[in-house]
Order: structure tokens, then sequence, then C-alpha cells
């Protein structure tokens, strides 16, 4: 791995179902402690994005590459690898019902050799004191809130510590406080760990309290049509699909109905 490479980088990345084109051109750099933010309607290709990231989904052109190592170039041992350097939170959380929630929270760290039994539990319960639910560490999934089981699963995800974080639409069904609340939990994992963040959303409150970076990714023409901190792109940026998003705005080529009317691809492409 090459110490002066990006922690990600993706290149000329394009996103395909069969034939059917979802995103192509995509590149972005991701450094050390950056919270870089996926932005764009619904039907771009947001979560479609994140799956080629983590490694769900092969890219049908480009290079998806962490430390300077093209993660689609390597065998299944480098991919296992790579992949013990991000953790993840899905948007529906993705606990096990079957497991406590100090038990979730273990799962991963297992994986992890230097932690005996004991020390697993021991960062377990550390890193659920750090997102507000050690007193829940024996509850299940179903005796928790939307909110707390985000949070939970970001306990999960941070257990490893590792280095980059994948967020797939955290504030996703959250009331404004418990997303705020979430908001403020991220920039404090940053602070604690130096990790960098990787997250999608169209939320616009948690896109301008939290993003250093981003990329807005055009269902219409299929390309990235803007880079940059959402609040910059806010202010400054005249595209008008991307001024439309960030300002809560038709755009002027599409009135308020046909906008309603207008139909949205498939799941998966968000």
């Amino acid at each position: 791995m090459a110490d002066d490479a990006p922690l990600l980088a993706v290149d000329a990345l394009e996103m395909r179902f069969g034939e059917r084109l979802i995103q192509t051109g995509v590149s972005l750099k991701i450094e050390k402690g950056t919270i870089f933010a996926v932005m764009g309607g619904s039907g771009c290709g947001k979560s479609t994005l994140l799956k080629h990231l983590v490694g769900l989904l092969p890219p049908a052109k480009g290079t998806v590459s962490y430390h300077g190592v093209d993660y689609w170039a390597g065998d299944e041992e480098v991919r296992s690898a790579l992949r013990a350097g991000f953790g993840m939170l899905f948007q529906s959380a993705a606990l096990w019902s079957s497991m406590t929630i100090l038990e979730n929270v273990c799962l991963p760290l297992e994986q992890h050799d230097k932690l005996d039994e004991a020390g697993r539990e021991a960062r377990a319960r550390e890193v659920l004191e750090w997102v507000g639910l050690a007193p829940f560490a024996d509850f299940y999934p179903s005796d928790l809130s939307g909110g707390m089981k985000k949070r939970a699963g970001l306990a999960r995800a941070i257990g490893p510590e590792p280095p980059l974080l994948f967020l797939d639409e955290p504030s996703a069904g959250l009331d404004p406080i418990s997303s705020r609340n979430l908001d403020e939990l991220i920039l404090d994992i940053r602070r604690r760990t130096g990790a960098a963040v990787v997250f999608v959303s169209h939320e616009l409150p948690s896109l301008f309290a939290i993003a250093d970076d981003g990329i807005f990714l055009d269902a219409d023409s299929k390309h990235p049509i803007a880079h940059g901190k959402p609040s910059e792109l806010r202010d400054h940026c005249d595209h008008p699909t991307v001024h439309a998003f960030l300002h809560r705005e038709a755009e002027p080529s599409r009135p308020p109905a046909a906008a309603e009317a207008a139909p949205t691809t498939g799941a998966g492409s968000s």
C-alpha cells in the first residue's frame, strides 16, 4: 500500500445494471478525517455507488482503490484485507434480531484475533458508551427506537476502529431532533477516531452541517455534475439541478406538477 495514496480513490467509475447505465465518469478522492457526501435526487445512483465502494458490486469500468490498491484487481484475500479497513452502517441498521445490542457490536470484533472475549466485550461497551447506548447493551433490536437502532449500527461499524466509515442514509426515518443528534454523533466519532466518513443523504440539514466535501450525481445526464462542500455548492453553484436540490426549489424547466409525476428508477439506484 502506498503511504502517500488517498484513503479511497475512485477513477472514471461506470455503474450499470446489465445494459442500463446508472452513472459514468465518477471520480473522487477521500483523505483521512474527511466527511464526504454523496448527493443527488431519487434514482441517480447514490446507494448504488456506495455498493461499488464497499465491494458489493463490481464496476462496469473504472477503478476503486484503497491506499493505492485497486480493490477489484486483487484476489479475495486482498479484497478481504481491504474490507477490514472500513465499517458500514446500512440504512436499516441491519442488526441481528436474535442477538442483544452488545452481541451485535461484538460480532465484527470476532474477526480481530488481537482481542479475547473479555477484550471484545470491553471494546463493545466502550463504543456503546460513545453512542449513548451503554444502558441498553442487553436489549434486543426490537426493544429500540429507530434512532437508537441507527446508533447501535454505528457502534458496530466503529468497533474495529476502521479508518473509513460508510453510512447509507443515516438520518432516513428519523425525526429532526434525532437526526441532529446523529449528525453530532458522527462529528464526535470523527474527532475521537480521525476516521473518514462517506455518507449518502438527501437530508439538507445534515449535508450542510457535517460534510466537508461531496459529489452530486445527476439522474438525467447519468454523470456527476458538481463536486464540493454542500454549503458552498448551495451558495455558489449555478447548475439549475444542483441549485434547485440544495434550495428545495422546482427546476425552472420542470413545473411542480411534472416534477411530482416524474417516474423514478427501480430499487438499488437511489
